[in-house]
C-alpha cells in the first residue's frame, strides 16, 4: 500500500520524516511511506501558505495510487484550509483512508461530515518524537496497513458507531457549515495544554448545542498537561464532564484511551 503524508497545520521536519519511514521498512516493507515536500516548508506558525498546504493535501487526497492521506503532525492550521479542500475532491478522495487527531479534527470531521467513510482519530508520524512514541505511530501503521484490532481503543464495542476529537477543536466546529452528524455516536473528548475554565467553557458549548445532545453518550479521555490556575478551578476535567452532562441530557459513558501521548488508541468514526 502507499501512504501520503501532508502537514496542513504545523511544520514536520526531514529527521522526523526518516524516522518514521525507517519503521516502516522494518514493520511493513509492503508498504510505502511518502512525505510531500510541503510537509518540511515554513511560513511563519504553519507548514507553508495556506494555498500550498491545501494544494498538497488535494494532491495526495486525488491521487488513486495512495491508499491513505496521514497527517504529519497537529498544530493550529488544518481548519484553515477547509474551504480550499473540500470543494476540490473527488471520488479517489472518498476511497481512501484519512487519519490524524489533535486540530487535524477539524478536516477529520469536515470529510465525516460531507459522507467520507474512513476516517480515523490516530497518532501521528510527530508523535514518534515523544519518548516511547515509536509505539504510538507502530499503532496507526497497524491500523493502516492491516487494520489491526489490537490498535482500537479497547472501549469499542463491535457496531457502536464512534467519533473523537481534541475538545477545544470540536467545539470551535459546531455552528459551521462542516459539524458533522454525530448523532447516535459514542463521543470520546480529549484536551492538553488548557486551563481547566477553558475545558469546563468549552464543555459547556458542546453539551449545549442541539445536534451534540444526539449523541448516544460522551467518553472522557485524557486531559493533560492543564496549567494551573489561580484561583484553583476546584474540579476535576472528570467532575467537568459528568457535571454538563448531566445538565444535557447527556449519558457519561466513563474514561476513554485517548489522548495526547504515546498511549493515544485508534477510534474509527463511524465504528468498526
Amino acid at each position: 500500500m502507499r501512504i501520503g503524508v501532508v502537514a496542513p497545520g504545523g511544520r514536520s521536519t526531514p529527521e522526523v520524516a526518516a524516522r518514521v519511514q525507517a519503521l516502516v521498512a522494518s514493520a511493513y516493507p509492503q508498504a510505502e511511506l511518502v512525505f510531500h515536500p510541503q510537509c518540511f516548508l515554513t511560513d511563519g506558525h504553519f507548514a507553508g501558505p495556506d494555498q500550498a498546504r491545501a494544494d498538497a493535501f488535494v494532491e495526495v487526497a486525488n491521487d488513486p495510487s495512495f491508499d491513505a492521506l496521514w497527517f504529519a503532525r497537529g498544530g493550529y492550521g488544518a481548519g484553515r484550509l477547509t474551504e480550499l479542500v473540500l470543494p476540490r475532491l473527488t471520488d479517489a478522495a472518498r476511497a481512501k483512508t484519512y487519519l490524524g487527531y489533535s486540530d487535524a479534527g477539524s478536516l477529520l470531521g469536515a470529510l465525516y461530515g460531507r459522507g467520507f467513510r474512513n476516517i480515523v482519530h490516530g497518532s501521528m508520524p510527530q508523535d514518534i518524537v515523544r519518548a516511547g512514541g515509536e509505539a504510538a505511530v507502530a499503532r496507526s501503521l497497524a491500523w493502516l496497513a492491516e487494520r489491526a484490532p489490537s490498535s482500537l481503543e479497547g472501549g469499542i464495542a463491535p457496531g457502536e458507531k464512534t467519533a473523537a476529537f481534541n475538545i477545544v477543536i470540536l467545539s470551535h466546529l459546531l455552528g459551521t457549515p462542516w459539524q458533522p452528524d454525530l448523532s447516535g455516536h459514542v463521543l470520546l473528548l480529549e484536551e492538553v495544554s488548557e486551563y481547566m475554565y477553558r475545558i469546563d467553557r468549552s464543555l459547556l458549548q458542546i453539551t449545549s448545542n442541539p445536534d451534540i445532545r444526539k449523541v448516544a453518550g460522551i467518553r472522557l479521555g485524557r486531559c493533560s498537561d492543564i496549567p494551573a490556575n489561580d484561583p484553583d478551578f476546584g474540579r476535576t476535567e472528570e467532575e467537568v464532564a459528568r457535571y454538563w452532562c448531566e445538565r444535557a441530557g447527556i449519558p457519561y459513558l466513563g474514561r476513554a484511551d485517548i489522548g495526547h501521548d504515546v498511549d493515544n488508541k485508534v477510534v474509527p468514526f463511524g465504528g468498526v
